[in-house]
């Protein structure tokens, strides 16, 4: 028994007591939504939903599957939609007139009273033919391609060798044939031909030679003639003019130049003015060579004359005009002029510019008094403008070297070439080819020294830029004007109508 002493607050047993009733009055936590879901999750993952029937038979878990597929495969029945046909309207039947239209037009088996597709054999009724009849004649185009003879056009139309040949020398000695257009067409008519062994004759054949010139060539008598059909063509230039605006080009194409005139006319202004200093107000004045016949066809030719009235400085008159064998735009007092830079002699990189520079052979400054440029074995070299082969030849350290003088005491020199092809002596045109890039001489490997003497002094290429100026004078100034004062009589979009006289012939048999 424990005594009343050992019963008080301060005693060890007191003590665990009212711990334990301090415990007991504590209120019990409660669990939080995390904890709920948790505790779900753990009895869902407890039940199995994917049970197998086949397994424990009896079993409270294979009764919750079956019962399970079961409520699936009655939901699946009852939601499923009914299988009932959907009523539709349906075409009336056919009359027997449309049935036998359809009948006719249709395909079907002859197990279902088809007639179509059975094979008649022959009867006595049938005369065999002893030969396949022939058409009488036949008519035919035929076109003259690109790279293609005129014998070979008429041998694939049916022609025989003989007579193609025939045809090719009657019309040779009209109009040469290889004058005669690509794409050219004619019109072949092949008779009757005696027996199948043989080709059909040419019974005619017509075609447009020239566009001022038709021939006809046409059997008569047995002989085939040819005739010459004459085309009335009016050859007045035609001209045209507008204002610039913001794009000379856009302005030209849409008062009806050609795009090939445009350039022409844009290439030849910039001979004497730059193209940046053409204003919006300027007007330019184009007339082109221009045919037309009297079957309506037309024909644009090169560009005879380029105008530019400015709004501002002095206008610009220029006719193209061929003087000492070289075609050139001359201004309306007689003076051609070119301007620009020198073409570039080859396309490779320069690997050594103008002025002092330690030789790579000999090992000492010196004054490298041209251009290197870099480029391959072989590769072309093209004059820089126009001039005339000073010397072509071996120049002991530049190796193979070519020497061109040019107008304004201008000379170019092109050395270390492999292989020379301007002759000493002829004239060479700008970009024409006048040699090979090699490397002999002083060279330590292939590339050309290029170098321009302006009056027998070295210049840097770099920095030059050439104008060469022509002067006509005495009959050739004279024909010059006489020419262009015709041109500029020219009405604005001038073109005749184009008809043949009356008296004109319409052909001639030969």
């Amino acid at each position: 028994m424990y005594q009343f002493n050992d019963m008080h607050v301060g005693a060890g047993g007191g003590t665990a007591a009212l711990s334990l009733d301090r415990a007991l009055l504590r209120p019990t936590p409660q669990p939080t939504l995390g904890d709920k879901v948790q505790l779900l999750r753990a009895r869902v993952q407890q039940v199995d939903l994917v049970t197998d029937l086949g397994q424990r038979i009896g079993s409270t878990e294979w009764l919750r599957g079956f019962a399970t597929c079961a409520a699936l495969c009655y939901a699946a029945y009852a939601l499923a939609p009914a299988l009932e046909p959907i009523q539709g309207a349906s075409p009336a039947p056919l009359g027997d007139a449309q049935w036998e239209e359809a009948r006719a037009l249709s395909f079907a088996p002859l197990a279902y009273g088809a007639d179509t597709g059975r094979r008649m054999a022959a009867t006595e009724a049938v005369e065999p033919l002893t030969g396949t009849p022939e058409r009488p004649s036949i008519d035919l185009v035929a076109s003259l391609g690109q790279g293609d003879g005129f014998v070979r056009v008429l041998e694939r139309a049916g022609v025989g060798s003989s007579e193609a040949e025939q045809v090719a020398h009657m019309i040779g000695g009209i109009v040469p044939l290889t004058e005669i257009r690509p794409g050219t067409a004619m019109e072949l008519t092949l008779g009757r031909r005696p027996n199948s062994q043989v080709s059909r004759p040419l019974d005619s054949l017509s075609f447009r030679a020239r566009f001022d010139l038709k021939l006809s060539l046409q059997r008569i008598d047995g002989k085939l003639t040819i005739a010459r059909i004459p085309i009335f063509v009016d050859n007045t230039p035609l001209r045209i003019q507008g204002r610039v605006g913001s794009s000379l080009y856009r302005s030209a194409r849409a008062a009806g130049a050609p795009a090939k005139a445009i350039e022409t006319f844009i290439r030849a202004v910039a001979t004497q003015l730059s193209i940046g200093s053409i204003n919006a107000d300027d007007r330019f004045d184009i007339i082109l060579e221009h045919r037309r016949a009297e079957t309506g066809d037309t024909e644009t030719g090169q560009l005879l004359y380029a105008g530019l009235d400015r709004s501002a400085g002095n206008d610009l008159q220029l006719m193209q005009w061929s003087e000492g064998g070289k075609l050139q735009w001359f201004e309306a007092a007689g003076v051609g002029k070119a301007r620009g830079l020198l073409q570039r002699p080859v396309p490779g990189m320069v690997s050594s510019n103008f002025g002092l520079r330690r030789h790579p052979i000999l090992g000492y400054t010196r004054m490298h008094k041209g251009m290197d440029f870099r480029a391959g074995y072989g590769t072309p070299i093209l004059a820089a403008t126009d001039g005339r082969v000073a010397a072509a030849g071996w120049a002991g350290g530049y190796g193979r070297q070519v020497r061109i003088s040019h107008p304004g005491g201008l000379l170019t020199s092109y050395s270390h070439m492999s292989r020379i092809v301007a002759q000493p002596g002829s004239l060479v045109r700008q970009g024409q080819v006048i040699g090979y890039v090699g490397s002999t001489g002083l060279s330590t490997g292939p590339h050309l020294h290029y170098e321009l003497y302006r009056n027998g002094v070295p210049i840097n290429p770099a920095s030059v830029q050439f104008v060469m100026r022509s002067q006509l004078s005495g009959e050739s100034l004279a024909n010059f004007r006489a020419r262009l004062r015709s041109l500029l009589s020219v009405p604005l979009g001038a073109q005749q109508q184009a008809s043949a006289p009356a008296s004109a012939p319409r052909g001639d048999r030969a």
